[in-house]
């Protein structure tokens, strides 16, 4: 029982050829690890550069939607203020053509009481002037049948005065 131990070489060696042959193969299996692991890296790399782009390109979309949002904003704000000033201008342009036209109308009804004054004074003078000739016929009768009558009773009493009988005859003078 010594400190040595008793080794079978030919296993021994047959194990050493075997990690000789084996770590050849080992070690190309660690350096394709490595490499796949730098590409993995890389492409994890490319990724997030990618994500980050992204990221970015998203902001500064989101940024420019924002601006377009604030534009359209103002946009519609501006209309909005455009469209009530022109309302405002046409509700006003509106009153004054009804101001106008009433006032036009006002004349016109003016105008028309005048002319329907005229028009009545002219008929009332005309209706008098009928009636005045009408009088003045049934005047001119009256006084032609007077006429007769006296002469009639002058004939059946020429010397002296008829008898009164009734309401005394005025003379009616002619114009």
């Amino acid at each position: 029982m010594t400190r040595r131990t008793l080794v079978d070489e030919e296993k021994l060696l047959e194990q050493l050829d075997f990690i000789r042959l084996s770590l050849p193969e080992a070690f190309q299996e660690a350096v394709e690890i490595i490499q796949q692991k730098e590409e993995i890296l890389l492409e994890a790399e490319a990724y997030g550069q990618q994500m980050v782009e992204a990221a970015q390109a998203k902001r500064a979309q989101v940024l420019n939607e924002s601006d377009i949002i604030k534009q359209a904003e103002q946009q519609t704000e501006q209309l909005r203020r455009q469209v009530q000033q022109e309302c405002e201008q046409m509700m006003q342009e509106t009153l004054d053509e009804i101001e106008r036209k009433r006032r036009a109308c006002q004349q016109e009804i003016e105008e028309i009481r005048r002319q329907a004054m005229e028009e009545a004074e002219q008929i009332a003078q005309g209706a008098d002037e009928y009636a005045d000739n009408v009088l003045e016929h049934i005047e001119q009768e009256l006084t032609e049948s007077l006429q007769i009558i006296r002469n009639g009773r002058q004939q059946l009493y020429p010397e002296s005065q008829p008898p009164q009988r009734g309401y005394p005859i005025k003379n009616v003078k002619k114009k």
